[in-house]
């Protein structure tokens, strides 16, 4: 499939996946005519960039993992080295704190609209308009 077709399947812009082939993260075969060729493959591939992506990870520790990373259906691998290992533990433990944050962000919102409305309505009298008002008599 050309590049329009991966777009329009992983709903990625065509100009985003040239980004991931620039850093390395897509690695389409090419035509003769120059123009890339993209399998079921890549589409895979595009999904997991975009779930990292979510996660917050950049494109350099993308890079790292992602090959590691197995087809539906495959045996997941462990990292390949310490230093993977203790990468992901720290992006692991970045990524819980942000829940942690967004869930107590989302619990204040709750207590925040779940607060009793005030029983009365309270009205604000508003001045009258300016015409309506008798203009001050100059003496």
């Amino acid at each position: 499939m050309r590049i329009g077709e991966l777009a329009r399947l992983t709903g990625v812009s065509t100009r985003a996946l040239r980004y991931y082939e620039e850093q390395g993260l897509l690695t389409p075969e090419r035509r003769p005519s120059g123009y890339r060729e993209y399998g079921e493959r890549d589409v895979r591939t595009v999904h997991g960039i975009r779930t990292l992506l979510a996660a917050g990870l950049n494109s350099a520790v993308i890079g790292e993992i992602l090959h590691g990373l197995p087809a539906p259906g495959e045996r997941r691998p462990g990292p390949t080295c310490p230093e993977l290992a203790a990468g992901l533990a720290r992006e692991r433990a970045r990524i819980t704190g942000m829940i942690g944050e967004l869930e107590s962000a989302r619990g204040l919102l709750d207590e925040i609209a779940a607060a009793a409305a005030p029983v009365e309505l309270i009205v604000t009298p508003r001045p009258e308009p300016f015409s309506a008002r008798q203009a001050p008599r100059r003496s």
